[in-house]
């Protein structure tokens, strides 16, 4: 199995409707996206540290990841995630 870890800050000035609309986007991959075993995000619970927002998504191997990577559908949420922030990290491992 392999994690991707996706951790986010925001840019000043986004709003809760657009973390709302965020959420939405990724609710929905897991049903378009065959790729995906587990998928988890939200908010960090205490903001005033490094990150707010975190997806830890779960895939079969490296190659499922890559299809994932480059799924039309997680492109348009990628971009609209990168729209809202000004930073990301990203870690991927295998577990």
């Amino acid at each position: 199995m392999l994690k991707h870890v996706v951790l986010a800050k925001f840019k000043p000035g986004v709003t809760a409707a657009d973390i709302a609309a965020l959420k939405g986007a990724l609710a929905a991959l897991p049903r378009i996206i065959p790729e995906i075993r587990g998928y988890d995000f939200g908010e960090d619970l205490r903001p005033e540290r490094s990150f707010d927002f975190a997806l830890i998504s779960t895939f079969d191997d490296a190659e499922a990841l890559k299809r994932y990577l480059t799924q039309p559908d997680h492109a348009a949420v990628g971009k609209q995630i990168r729209g809202l922030c000004e930073s990301l990290s990203i870690v991927d491992f295998n577990c």
